[in-house]
């Protein structure tokens, strides 16, 4: 009886030739059935225009390259056995080192082994590369020689473990491939044909075995779609959902508004009453807004929060605002406080460590109504916080808190509008990724009175100079900020060097200066007393770590030196810098960088070159990617497996604009032609639709 062909559902553990031990390695990494394995994509692919010749390599590159294996032994160094392997590609030769697991590359590396190597070139005695990836190629599927494009894979531990390599994949995925009848599409052929994509039975199999490169970048180009399209269907399915939800319309205006803009010393930017008229428009909506305010370090985000909170108030609700910090809320609460007295609101703060009496009272005004706006941190999604009518939720610098978080704070209301601030200018890719769901408002202007800040990088034989400048600004009665980074993973010594430069700096370079300590350990009222005698000009130097990154509102202060510079992110970099030049002095940003890396070079750079925090915020992403942006993981957020935020843009547009058209005409993905993307969707999406209406 000939055996039967698999299905896309068919599991490996039933495919002939796969074995019981590497069916279970593979379902380790979530490989189970034939579809999973049609889908776990090459890292890279092998073609001639990606090799290159050892005789052109160059030092501190990433290289691939391919050739035979001329010689290949057990070294002894001075403290451990190593094992090398000479590689020619009748250009050049280039040594192979692996420090760890010399045994093991014995027995798998020989003499006359055709290999294509990956990794960073160095120079010693010659070109060579330390721990390189490595694929063993065969004779009839050699790039150089024949012309193919041949896929690598990445290879876990676990599939090692049962010998499974590049090639073993190749193998079984050309075999299952072979006998596999067409696999269905779940887009028609008139969205496959507006869209110019190839199908997906063509994708699957030509993204493991394509022919040339031009037919290989068809199908990246296909599965690259469908991965943003689907994540985008999610976005456009949970603002549909929020766009049904209704809540009270705040549509009077009242006198709070006229009060405060009367009382303003400045005029307000085009750009400030763009977005100031945007959400105005939603709130008056009877469905919940969901808006993300953008607006660079200094661009006038915090009156556009006082303005539409006072309108808010005009409807007789109350209106609470989330900071991550203390700082942050206080810097909110002092603002609000001047406008809401002016506009006869009452407003109050509540942090963490509001004294008990206090916070009964704020607890009281909140339930009873009396208080109208609230300012805090985490402290107001707390269990006894209660709203008598919660009707707006500002969340500042957003991405800093998790979505339950949120989620808590408009649970305090009856769907209270929501508006969410950033002053991290974010990638237009991540925003729509990201906060695919929400609308944007962007003030990309800033106000005419700000002088833009002077950005110098200096290596640390500068540094007293840059002493004896700080001195001059003092003597005219201004302010600095020493910065040192505090990264998690040694935040106990990034604190000491905090610490003992504070007792350096005050001890031995400003001894005539009142320097000034803070950092996010100490304690709140001890942080209250220096940012206050910092405000007062009692301080002429803060040495203070990432704590003041954001909240800090010093006009007088005009130089900030950030010390290791290299160890920021851009953004961070440049959210720091804002915290200077808030006033009207010429204000200067010194960057010392101590790691001489061409990637820090670079970054820094940058720094120097532009202040527009959206030019920054796409470098940033460039270097650091998507999962390090916001300095933290948005872990099971993205399904991506190919598709690339960073430089997919044009196809992720293409794929949102094609699936916000989708949900438009079908909500609920009812329509029969429908039924394979609801099914695809569906089974990507399920632990997702907390906020979405299909189900």
């Amino acid at each position: 009886m000939p055996e039967k062909a698999p299905t896309l559902s068919t599991s490996l553990h039933s495919i002939k030739g796969v074995g019981p031990a590497r069916a279970d390695a593979l379902s380790a990494i979530g490989i189970h059935i034939v579809a999973d394995l049609l889908h776990y994509y090459p890292r890279k692919h092998l073609d001639r225009t990606t090799i290159t010749l050892i005789s052109k390599l160059q030092k501190d590159k990433e290289a691939t390259v391919v050739g035979n294996v001329e010689a290949a032994d057990i070294r002894q160094g001075k403290r451990r056995q190593y094992f090398q392997a000479i590689l020619s590609d009748g250009k050049g030769m280039l040594t192979l080192t692996w420090f760890n697991a010399a045994q093991y590359m014995k027995r798998t590396i020989k003499i006359g082994d055709r290999l294509a190597v990956s990794g960073k070139v160095e120079f010693f005695n010659g070109f060579q590369i330390v721990h390189p990836e490595y694929d063993k190629l065969k004779d009839n599927e050699d790039p150089v020689n024949s012309g193919l494009v041949i896929p690598l894979y990445s290879i876990p531990a676990e599939l090692k473990k049962t010998r499974i390599d590049s090639r073993t994949l190749r193998r079984l995925i050309k075999t299952i491939s072979d006998s596999l009848k067409e696999i269905p599409d779940h887009f028609s052929m008139e969205f496959k044909n507006q869209n110019h994509l190839c199908p997906l039975d063509q994708a699957l199999r030509n993204i493991h075995f394509a022919e040339s490169v031009s037919v290989l970048n068809e199908a990246v180009n296909r599965l690259k779609f469908d991965e943003h399209f689907f994540l985008q269907m999610l976005m456009a399915l949970r603002k549909s959902s929020i766009q049904q939800t209704g809540t009270k319309a705040l549509i009077k205006i009242g006198p709070q508004v006229k009060l405060i803009s009367d009382s303003l010393d400045f005029e307000l930017t085009s750009a400030q009453k763009k977005v100031i008229k945007e959400i105005k428009d939603d709130m008056a909506r009877p469905f919940s807004m969901n808006r993300l305010l953008q607006g660079d370090v200094g661009s006038g985000k915090t009156i556009v929060s006082i303005l539409v909170a006072a309108i808010a108030v005009a409807n007789s609700v109350q209106v609470a605002v989330m900071a991550p910090t203390e700082i942050l809320a206080q810097q909110h609460y002092q603002s609000f406080k001047i406008y809401a007295e002016t506009a006869r609101m009452t407003c109050a703060i509540l942090v963490g460590g509001t004294p008990a009496k206090e916070r009964k009272a704020i607890l009281d005004g909140l339930a009873t109504g009396r208080i109208d706006i609230i300012i805090g941190t985490h402290a107001l999604i707390q269990e006894d916080v209660a709203f008598k009518e919660l009707g707006l939720a500002i969340v500042d610098e957003q991405h800093r808190f998790g979505v339950l978080q949120r989620g808590d704070l408009t649970g305090k209301g009856f769907n209270p509008h929501f508006l969410a601030m950033t002053a991290t200018p974010i990638p237009r890719t991540l925003a729509i990724t990201y906060h695919g769901d929400m609308d944007l408002s962007i003030i990309d202007e800033m106000p005419k009175d700000r002088i833009p800040i002077i950005t110098k990088v200096v290596e640390e034989t500068r540094l007293e100079k840059i002493y004896t400048f700080m001195k001059e600004e003092v003597k005219a009665g201004r302010q600095c900020m020493v910065v040192y980074p505090l990264v998690k993973e040694t935040e106990k010594s990034d604190l000491a060097a905090a610490v003992e430069m504070h007792g350096n700096l005050s001890e031995y370079v400003f001894p005539e200066l009142i320097v000034g300590l803070i950092h996010g350990r100490m304690k709140k009222d001890d942080k209250d007393e220096v940012m206050d005698a910092y405000a007062r000009n009692d301080i002429h130097i803060l040495v203070s770590t990432t704590v003041i990154e954001v909240g800090i509102d010093i006009p007088n202060a005009t130089v900030m030196l950030i010390e290791n510079a290299d160890r920021f992110g851009l953004t961070q970099l440049h959210q720091l810098r804002g915290r200077v030049g808030r006033g009207s002095k010429k204000s200067y940003c010194i960057l010392v960088r101590r790691n001489f890396t061409e990637n820090s070079k670079k970054r820094l750079q940058i720094m120097e070159s532009t202040s527009d925090g959206f030019v920054i915020s796409d470098e940033d992403l460039k270097l650091r990617g998507p999962g390090e942006f916001f300095g933290i993981r948005q872990s099971g957020f993205l399904k991506y497996k190919i598709a690339d935020m960073v430089t997919d843009g044009p196809i992720l547009r293409k794929a949102r604009q094609s699936a916000f058209e989708l949900v438009k005409s079908d909500p609920n993905l009812n329509q029969p032609e429908h039924e394979l993307i609801r099914i695809r969707f569906m089974n990507e999406y399920q632990d997702k639709l907390d906020r979405a209406n299909i189900s």
